[in-house]
């Protein structure tokens, strides 16, 4: 009797271990045909990221002054590394950098910095009358653009820099063309920088994200 008992329990155990692995398979099976499959609308307005081709494309995110020197070493490294340690030329390596949040003002040249300063950049001492990283002789943001960097300037951004340095009851409009006529080589403004950064992964993009 003991003997019978033991293999009812030891069957019971066997029965409810199979129901719970086939309940578990269920809810995966159904769980998975469920699922619907992502494809990321493209927009129209952002075809010429795709133009930029690439063996490698990659898209640094710059959010912040601090960021900017980092973001431009970083840039450079990316094309000489895959230069020389795995033998991708230049050309087949697509970088583009978004400048955005608070790093939006160096994408400006130095027409704009020589006459808004100070709001470019209130924290730095001197107030610089150039855009501190694409000037002298390095002209280090230029200098990335004749290698075939392209740059992002977030529009919203610009639009907050604009009112900041139209003041109150100034021309925002003026100033937002005097500074799209002004940006640094290889820029274009994008009208949200966050945005522009998620449509770029995307289109295949890898991020860096430099802060």
């Amino acid at each position: 009797m003991a003997k019978q008992n033991m293999t009812r329990r030891r069957s019971i155990i066997t029965g409810l271990g199979a129901a719970a692995a086939a309940g578990a398979l269920g809810v995966r099976s159904a769980s998975a045909q469920g699922a619907a499959s992502f494809t990321p609308m493209m927009h129209a307005q952002d075809d010429w990221m795709s133009a930029m081709g690439g063996k490698h494309r990659i898209v640094l995110d710059v959010t912040s002054p601090d960021g900017v020197p980092d973001a431009i070493r970083f840039a450079g490294n990316l094309l000489m590394g895959h230069k020389n340690w795995w033998g991708v030329e230049e050309s087949d390596v697509a970088v583009l950098v978004c400048l955005r949040h608070g790093a939006t003002p160096f994408g400006y040249a130095d027409a704009i910095w020589s006459k808004y300063g100070k709001t470019m950049a209130p924290t730095m001492t001197p107030v610089p009358a150039k855009n501190p990283y694409n000037s002298g002789e390095q002209a280090q943001l230029a200098a990335l653009a004749k290698r075939g960097v392209l740059f992002m300037v977030c529009g919203t951004a610009s639009r907050g820099l604009a009112g900041r340095i139209a003041g109150q009851g100034g021309d925002v409009e003026a100033t937002l063309k005097e500074m799209g006529a002004n940006l640094i080589p290889s820029a274009r403004i994008v009208p949200s920088g966050v945005v522009a950064m998620v449509h770029a992964q995307e289109r295949r993009f890898s991020l860096v994200s430099v802060g």
